[in-house]
């Protein structure tokens, strides 16, 4: 059985591929993808979710979770998400021993994510698990254990490390992968056409 943890849906970014504004509140078949995202996380994540994203909280309207902003200043990427993430975690959930981390622009996530990453993380005896789909290793999908957010602050405001894979090496992954047919499960969507690809597979992933 999985111990309850705490999911963080990362929507700091500043989506310029896609015009810019929230790209999890672009809408796909009707609903918006934090929505989407939200309804295929929050059935494994026994111990809540959280947003990361930085401004106005009230946007996202009535997302079942808290909103954390960046604690580390010019929104120097997912790492700075995460951080904010495990920080809350620590601060207001201390039994909670792992956090999940998810692209708040893929909508179609598998619902034994979580399941699959922990089973990954024990067999593997590893500190992080790691989703993959095809050739693909997808970095902010991930389980990371809370106490790493001591090394994490340093990297970021000691080493001003920026890349999410730089800092999974240092500390080692499990992986635990997914067929990307009849849809990739960890399809982000960057662009209009990626936006308009997704529409399209929606009919084959059952929406």
């Amino acid at each position: 059985m999985v111990a309850p943890v705490l999911g963080l849906i990362l929507a700091g970014g500043l989506a310029r591929r896609m015009g810019g504004g929230d790209k999890t509140l672009l809408r796909l078949g009707g609903r918006s993808l934090l929505a989407r995202v939200t309804e295929r996380l929050a059935p494994q994540c026994a111990a809540g979710l959280m947003l990361s994203a930085n401004g106005d909280p009230e946007r996202f309207g009535p997302f079942p979770g808290c909103v954390v902003a960046d604690t580390v200043p010019g929104q120097p990427g997912p790492l700075a998400g995460l951080l904010a993430g495990l920080e809350h975690a620590a601060a207001h959930h201390g039994s909670v021993a792992h956090v999940v981390s998810v692209s708040g622009d893929a909508p179609f996530l598998p619902l034994d994510l979580v399941s699959r990453l922990d089973a990954a993380r024990i067999a593997e005896t590893r500190p992080i698990a790691l989703a993959a789909s095809g050739e693909r290793r997808h970095y902010t999908v991930a389980l990371w254990p809370v106490a790493i957010r001591h090394d994490l602050k340093i990297a970021l405001t000691e080493r001003d490390e920026r890349r999410v894979g730089a800092f999974i090496a240092r500390h080692g992954a499990a992986f635990a992968a997914w067929p990307v047919e009849p849809v990739d499960p960890f399809l982000n969507l960057n662009t209009p056409d990626d936006l308009a690809a997704a529409e399209a597979a929606l009919g084959r992933a059952g929406d």
